[in-house]
């Protein structure tokens, strides 16, 4: 069993409205993994207050009620409390207790993990990667196109990096297909969709999700042929609403499209649950 995980910051389920730009003219092969491949699942966690970043992330990673555990939602980056509870136990940690191959894709523009380590902040993803740092992608893994950068295309570091040489969203989705073949588990971080929403600049939003739909339609059709299962979800909302700059209570979708979907898809009805039901298939 091989499987990818797109986690995908900041995108939560709304019907149409004037200014949701998640529909099928800006972002057709997303709204058809959602249609036909999704559940939606909570992202409030029975705690009052807008979701954010920290602690939606670390219940997503952990299979623990983060927010009910801080006794709020926290943003940004996780403080002291919330990096001692990923550190402890999270789901690279669980893979490799199970003894399976496992790959965070993202590159981190460092030579080595105790580079990355020695950064005053860090994400979750980031925490949770340093526990196994086998698992973390370098530049150096970003030039020989065995990572991808958390941007798809590489615009982002160009300003500081011009060395580095752009790719297009289907090249980075052939790159992240090329990494999953050789690992159990591949996992992909994409926050452009948080960024373009909190700037509330609909063309903006429209265009980091074209870009992102032309790297899905890529991935999908590689893994539907491979037998390779993918996974999306989101730690809340936030591009579904425009107008709002803030994050969104709205459901976010837990796609599973691939083998065994329907299995994994259907006990899963919040965050706190993808952990659970990704380290279920190696039962």
């Amino acid at each position: 069993m091989k499987v990818i995980f797109l986690f995908v910051d900041g995108v939560g389920m709304r019907p149409p409205a004037v200014d949701n730009p998640v529909n099928p003219e800006v972002c057709p092969t997303l709204c058809r993994l959602i249609a036909r491949h999704s559940v939606p699942i909570d992202a409030c966690l029975g705690v009052d207050g807008l979701p954010q970043s920290a602690t939606g992330q670390s219940t997503m990673f952990t299979g623990v009620n983060t927010p009910k555990f801080m006794g709020r939602h926290c943003e940004g980056f996780p403080g002291p409390s919330l990096r001692q509870l990923i550190e402890k136990d999270n789901l690279f940690l669980q893979l490799k207790q199970k003894n399976l191959r496992f790959r965070f894709a993202d590159a981190y523009l460092v030579d080595t993990a105790d580079e990355l380590a020695s950064r005053r902040f860090k994400s979750v993803t980031t925490v949770m990667a340093l526990t196994a740092p086998e698992s973390i992608s370098t530049e150096s893994d970003l030039l020989d196109e065995n990572a991808v950068m958390q941007d798809l295309t590489r615009e982002t570091v160009q300003d500081r990096r011009p060395d580095i040489p752009l790719v297009t969203p289907e090249d980075a989705a052939e790159h992240l297909f090329s990494i999953a073949r050789a690992y159990d588990f591949t996992l992909f971080e994409f926050f452009q969709t948080d960024v373009a929403g909190h700037s509330m600049d609909y063309d903006r939003a429209c265009g980091v999700l074209r870009s992102y739909d032309l790297f899905l339609a890529t991935l999908t059709r590689l893994t539907e042929a491979a037998g390779i299962t993918v996974m999306l979800t989101a730690d809340h909302g936030n591009i579904e609403a425009m107008e709002e700059r803030g994050h969104t209570r709205n459901p976010v979708p837990f796609v599973v499209f691939g083998p065994k979907e329907r299995e994994i898809r259907a006990p899963v009805k919040s965050l706190a649950d993808v952990t659970p039901a990704i380290l279920r298939l190696w039962n």
